[in-house]
């Protein structure tokens, strides 16, 4: 597809359009923004070769709902699958309040739009689904006084918290956590609910500026389990993960009265092989063939060393273009020879450089932020706080898919690195953030038209996202320990359905003619465990290390007892083995019990960890393991 105004002017505030670097010194901030757009503009007008994107198509009347309930793994709600919900009921008994009214409503808007079209559907009513559950009193998942807390104002619930924690790890702990501010996240509670909270205080909070200096410092209170972050869950856990996301950002959204309809991209003919205009998935697959498990594209890769190794302190660095016809030329050249190796880094400056990587993002067919949840991102602006803000932001970053997420963590990895050296280069976070906007948020297949005032919202509102994107990236990329309960409790009760199967089977066995050999074999099993449970005494765990000279050890659980203090355990076991691993490089993991296996913080309580999931293994290995 052509971009059709690819060589319109953007029409903004007038300043000084010439090349030199005075007149970009003189710009305000947000003129960097329009600066680039017109850079941007540029660039295309001088690209005569057509680029395909994807166009975007807003979906049909309950085409969305049916979507939206497929990606939450809810699909049996409705269809043909109707009867058999069993797997739907095993995530809706997981669901909280607000949760649970967001799956309703798409569900009776699937149910209207299906009987519109006289489909001979059954939809069961979601109602009918819950009817056992009060709402009012419904459990949050992973804690018996959830429904108690969620009624209670903000400040109380953090209280609470604050009490139990302190009840958890004694003196220690209340040195850490003196006293609960203001910017707390609150990750055990689901964002929604603390929304729908009617005292809550946020919505009473005074309105903040957009100045740099006074963006909350948003902080994670200690968590006795340990912070999981997004790589630390097994693959099949983080599904569970991305299923629950979007139900709970919904939950969020109609919480809060903005409205969430992910977009849909047409299908169409896309490149192949290459390095700009390929599809992320594409260069990806092409890349792993060479450097196999690699997670983010080489060439993107490379452009970020290579502006680094010219020092990240060079004035202007982002904001300053590279020469127009220089770019072209070495965008042509990285086509062909990038991946024999016989491209010269060396001739390449660090502001071509720093263009053909802001390139390589907005030339992507498919935005970075995917054309799903592109729209969403833009719209975090609307939500009325900044913690709501930020919470909409990590639920994004999950729903992301993990080439996506990949890509965009080591980008802005490296625009704070950027702004790290702010005294020497004049790139602030702001600054940063009005020049990259552009080109992570603009795209052309959106079509929709815009007027002059819509885009200086837009412009003001998506550089705000920028901002929150690059100074809470360690935040977003955090998985709220809600939604990991709420995975633990789906795991449970697959498991109490697969003992009931198991029993039935055995029964069956028991009425076969050769029942005593089954007997035998069930009382064998029996025997084994019962020494493996004799093995280990009350209080105690058994770390295995399969990859160390130590290969198993039992730890004694004591209420200070961590999981790096675990991993210290057995590397201070010297032998040929261990000294060539370093404490970072090898984890404690949970395996098994309600979770598949999660790579442990080193600052998770082990007894309180224990208490939570007793069936677990307990391993210590290297990630790459």
């Amino acid at each position: 597809m052509n971009h059709e105004n690819s060589k319109k002017s953007p029409g903004k505030p007038p300043y000084n359009r010439s090349g030199s670097q005075d007149s970009l010194d003189e710009l305000s901030v947000d003129d960097y923004y329009w600066k680039e757009v017109e850079n941007i503009h540029e660039t295309r007008g001088n690209n005569h070769e057509e680029q395909e994107v994807a166009v975007v198509k807003e979906p049909d009347e309950g085409e969305w709902e049916e979507e939206w309930l497929k990606e939450a793994g809810l699909s049996n709600l409705f269809g043909d699958s109707a009867g058999d919900s069993q797997e739907s009921m095993v995530v809706l008994a997981t669901l909280t309040r607000t949760q649970a009214a967001a799956v309703q409503k798409r569900v009776e808007t699937v149910t209207q739009t299906m009987r519109k079209k006289n489909k001979q559907y059954q939809v069961p009513d979601v109602r009918d689904i819950f009817k056992q559950q009060n709402y009012s009193t419904e459990k949050e998942t992973g804690s018996e006084n959830q429904p108690e807390r969620a009624r209670k104002s903000e400040d109380a619930v953090q209280e609470e918290a604050k009490e139990a924690h302190s009840h958890h790890t004694g003196d220690n702990c209340l040195k850490e956590n003196v006293q609960v501010s203001e910017t707390d996240i609150n990750l055990e509670i689901s964002f929604s609910e603390q929304a729908s909270l009617k005292d809550n205080s946020e919505r009473k909070a005074p309105k903040h500026s957009n100045d740099d200096t006074v963006l909350p410092n948003f902080r994670l209170p200690k968590d006795k389990t340990g912070t999981t972050k997004i790589g630390d869950l097994a693959i099949q856990d983080m599904k569970k993960i991305h299923s629950l996301a979007l139900i709970e950002l919904t939950a969020l959204f109609d919480i809060l009265g903005t409205e969430l309809k992910p977009q849909k991209a047409i299908k169409m003919k896309i490149k192949e092989s290459g390095l700009f205009g390929v599809p992320l998935p594409v260069l990806l697959e092409q890349d792993q063939k060479r450097v196999p498990g690699i997670k983010i594209p080489l060439i993107f890769q490379k452009l970020i060393c290579h502006i680094e190794e010219g020092k990240l302190g060079t004035e202007g660095l982002l904001r300053i273009p590279g020469v127009a016809t220089r770019v072209k030329s070495l965008c042509q050249e990285l086509e062909a020879k990038f991946y024999d190796g016989t491209f010269n880094w060396e001739t390449v400056k660090q502001h071509d450089a720093a263009s053909v990587l802001k390139l390589f993002i907005r030339e992507l067919p498919q935005p970075l932020l995917t054309v799903e949840y592109l729209k969403a991102f833009q719209d975090v602006q609307r939500l009325p706080t900044k913690k709501h803000q930020l919470q909409a932001l990590n639920l994004l970053v999950l729903l992301l898919p993990e080439g996506n997420r990949d890509t965009l963590k080591a980008l802005l990895e490296f625009l704070q690195r950027i702004i790290d050296h702010q005294d020497s280069n004049k790139m602030t976070l702001k600054n940063v953030a009005m020049v990259m906007t552009p080109n992570l948020f603009m795209f052309h297949g959106m079509g929709s038209k815009t007027t002059e005032h819509s885009e200086f919202v837009m412009a003001a509102g998506t550089a705000k996202v920028m901002r929150f994107m690059i100074k809470y990236q360690n935040l977003l990329w955090t998985v709220p320990t809600f939604l990991v309960n709420q995975v633990r409790k789906q795991n449970t009760e697959c498991q109490k359905k697969e003992k009931k199967d198991k029993a039935m089977k055995k029964l069956l066995k028991k009425m076969a003619p050769d029942r005593e050999k089954h007997e035998k074999q069930d009382k064998n099993v029996n025997d084994v465990k019962s020494i493996n449970d004799a093995d280990v005494p009350q209080g105690v765990i058994r770390v295995q290390a399969p990859h160390l000279s130590k290969v198993s050890m039992a730890i004694q659980l004591t209420e200070e007892l961590k999981a790096g203090d675990v991993v210290a355990r057995f590397l201070s076991q010297k032998s040929g083995t261990t000294q060539d691993l370093k404490k970072e490089d090898v984890f404690l993991y949970e395996i098994g019990g309600n979770i598949g296996e999660r790579c442990l913080d080193i600052d998770a309580y082990m007894k309180d960890l224990y208490q939570l999931n007793p069936n677990a293994e307990w391993v210590i290995k290297s990630k790459n393991c």
